[in-house]
């Protein structure tokens, strides 16, 4: 349950159109659910603004349809990152308007009307093999109603490439860098523009790249300013700081 449907629910028991034995009905289940395999936080989305996302590795598919039923039942959007086929066969069954999006590996349901961010993420891979994590941070922004813009393939080996975008970066309100091999990207970026850079180091590269451990530190020693790191491949996370910095630079224009 989010804020303006509790606030609607409240409004409604003033104005005496929902009785309070109706009412309580529907906050049973606050400040969470217990089942038998999860405590679901129906309270996260009244504290962080956001519903709480289902993680669904190590869950079954009927796990994870369970728990994405019962978050949909809040009336909020819903995401489920790092989702198998057979999960999102699994929680189609039980949410047969939920999305599939292959290449970040999540699952969303949108269930609140659009209202895209003003302030516009960008989005920026060194290479191809990015994507995967770079789509992961571009879904959760998206469902997060954050307006992004994904710039692919403009790794250091080819650096005019980065610069012909520069307008595009300058403009950004925040900036999420995935780069592997060795993660020189975000600095770069950094040193380019004013907005915050969120840097992903990704388990893309060769054998001494230790599934990115190397662009992991690369990026933590980086001596440009305003660079932040996630950990390796987490576009999830990359994603949600982006969208609570822009929705804090929503609230202040």
């Amino acid at each position: 349950m989010d804020a303006q449907r509790l606030q609607s629910l409240l409004e409604s028991v003033r104005g005496g159109t929902v009785a309070v034995n109706e009412a309580l009905r529907e906050l049973q289940h606050l400040p969470f659910e217990a089942t038998e395999f999860a405590h679901i936080d129906h309270h996260r989305s009244l504290r962080r603004g956001f519903t709480e996302v289902i993680y669904c590795p190590g869950k079954t598919a009927d796990q994870a349809a369970t728990i994405f039923a019962k978050l949909a039942a809040g009336g909020g959007n819903v995401l489920a990152t790092r989702a198998t086929p057979e999960q999102f066969t699994a929680i189609a069954a039980q949410s047969p308007a939920a999305q599939h999006h292959p290449v970040a590996r999540c699952v969303t349901l949108r269930q609140k009307q659009n209202s895209p961010s003003v302030g516009v993420i960008a989005l920026v891979t060194a290479g191809t093999s990015d994507l995967p994590v770079i789509e992961e941070a571009r879904v959760t922004c998206e469902i997060m109603d954050q307006t992004t813009k994904v710039i692919c393939d403009v790794g250091v080996a080819g650096i005019h490439r980065l610069l012909h975008h520069a307008p595009t970066l300058r403009d950004a309100r925040v900036i999420i860098v995935a780069a592997g091999m060795e993660g020189a990207l975000p600095g770069v970026v950094a040193g380019l523009v004013e907005a915050p850079v969120i840097a992903v180091p990704t388990s893309v590269g060769y054998g001494a790249s230790f599934g990115g451990v190397a662009p992991l530190l690369t990026m933590l020693n980086s001596c440009a300013t305003g660079l932040a790191v996630v950990n390796i491949d987490n576009g999830f996370a990359a994603g949600y700081l982006a969208a609570t910095i822009n929705r804090i630079g929503e609230k202040s224009t």
